[in-house]
């Protein structure tokens, strides 16, 4: 049995694919979650599977619907008044259009701004205070290889992650004295629900099991060493 880490980790988008997969790795290393989605059966049932399985931790969930503001403010105010403190801040949740800047409509530009972007800087900065306060914690936030090749039919989405990657060099500089880890992680394509029909194999793709893996190994570097960026691409080329 896997010894527990007596830590929390706050998990947004935490009912499928990358979520879903981090939230479930966590557990089976000990770590207690707060699990952020909008749909409330999907927590209900990740929570009850994950509790069945690994009794030793407690589970906590929280229903938020990204896209509104207000629910974001309020989920960044309820996590931080948390009798434990949150010690890894895994900011997932994302919207992706494929939509051209010159062709979207403000809803889709909007939509993409507050979910992918904004939702991430509110709670990296309600938690990154606590944080720098207790001098412990690890920030990942999840950013894509378009962060690193703009993806023209995807515009505003490309612009998001270029903008978290700017927030978590800019927070990991702010936090390094602190002692508080901040880690970029870049996938490549991966096989989530945004794949979903596709006739393309599997194993062209990195499982949302890598990137979970992929946390849990900067989660085990030593006491000195932060892993600034992981990237994860598919094995043979993105998609």
């Amino acid at each position: 049995m896997t010894p527990l880490s007596n830590k929390t980790a706050l998990i947004t988008g935490a009912t499928k694919g990358m979520g879903a997969a981090i939230a479930e790795k966590l557990a089976q290393n000990g770590y207690n979650l707060l699990l952020c989605a909008r749909d409330t059966h999907a927590l209900n049932r990740v929570k009850h599977q994950l509790e069945q399985t690994y009794p030793a931790i407690y589970v906590t969930t929280y229903p938020v619907d990204f896209s509104q503001k207000q629910q974001v403010h309020d989920l960044a105010e309820q996590a931080t008044a948390q009798k434990d403190a949150i010690d890894i801040l895994v900011n997932n949740v994302g919207i992706y259009r494929p939509v051209s800047v010159l062709d979207e409509t403000a809803e889709d530009y909007e939509a993409q701004m507050q979910v992918n972007y904004y939702t991430t800087y509110h709670l990296c900065q309600a938690i990154g205070r606590v944080m720098r306060k207790n001098r412990s914690g690890h920030i990942f936030n999840i950013s894509s290889i378009a962060s690193r090749s703009p993806v023209a039919t995807a515009g505003t989405y490309t612009v998001t992650k270029y903008a978290i990657r700017g927030l978590t060099q800019v927070l990991r500089d702010e936090l390094r004295p602190y002692g508080v880890r901040v880690t970029e992680i870049v996938p490549g394509s991966t096989l989530t629900s945004s794949w979903e029909g596709t006739t393309i194999p599997a194993d062209r793709f990195v499982l949302p099991e890598d990137i979970a893996q992929a946390i849990l190994t900067c989660l085990r570097v030593s006491e000195g060493a932060n892993v600034d960026e992981l990237v994860v691409t598919p094995r043979y080329g993105n998609i």
